[in-house]
């Protein structure tokens, strides 16, 4: 599968499907432990602006409605935005307040990462062999609605509606049964 550029789009259908492309991406760059590069991003605005930026594209209504300043004001410092994301998503007396793993919001944790799998697996991808996060995390899930909605963006332009609507419905049912039970 070749890049996709601006001019690539024709429809208002294609741009939106790249537009959420790289949506997924950023909120995926966004919900991972923040190292100092991901910082300097907060603070710079570059994370915000990225979010920003396609958002308006991909859906204006949240675009306007967000403080797109809020994120670059996180933290005093460098420490106090990797300790409260470690007490938001990963520690707690009985279990973080809000936890990154999709399977913890319902009774069968590893029947909804075998889900997740085989979803990855329909589409040819499989998971690293390199220490990553496991299949039901949400940065793992939203890597794989970056995918989809690529190749979503990338079959409006080269293929057609049937190969299209096929995509566009394997990302409504993996929104529905996993990003949509952590939401």
């Amino acid at each position: 599968m070749t890049g996709l550029m601006i001019d690539d789009f024709r429809s208002e259908e294609e741009l939106r499907a790249g537009a959420r492309s790289r949506v997924y991406a950023v909120l995926c760059e966004a919900l991972s432990f923040p190292d100092l590069e991901q910082i300097s991003a907060i603070r710079d605005g570059a994370l915000s602006g990225a979010l920003h930026a396609t958002l308006e594209i991909a859906d204006p209504g949240i675009a306007a409605s967000a403080d797109w300043d809020a994120l670059r004001e996180a933290g005093a410092d460098d420490d106090e935005i990797a300790v409260e994301y470690t007490r938001l998503f990963e520690v707690g007396a009985s279990g973080p307040p809000c936890a990154l793993y999709g399977g913890l919001y319902n009774d069968a944790r590893m029947k909804t990462m075998e889900e997740a799998v085989r979803f990855y697996n329909h589409f040819g991808l499989t998971l690293s062999e390199d220490p990553r996060e496991l299949p039901d995390h949400l940065t793992t899930q939203l890597e794989f609605m970056h995918f989809l909605a690529y190749k979503e963006s990338y079959s409006r332009c080269h293929d057609g509606a049937d190969k299209t609507q096929i995509v566009v419905d394997a990302q409504k049912k993996f929104v529905k049964n996993h990003i949509g039970r952590w939401v």
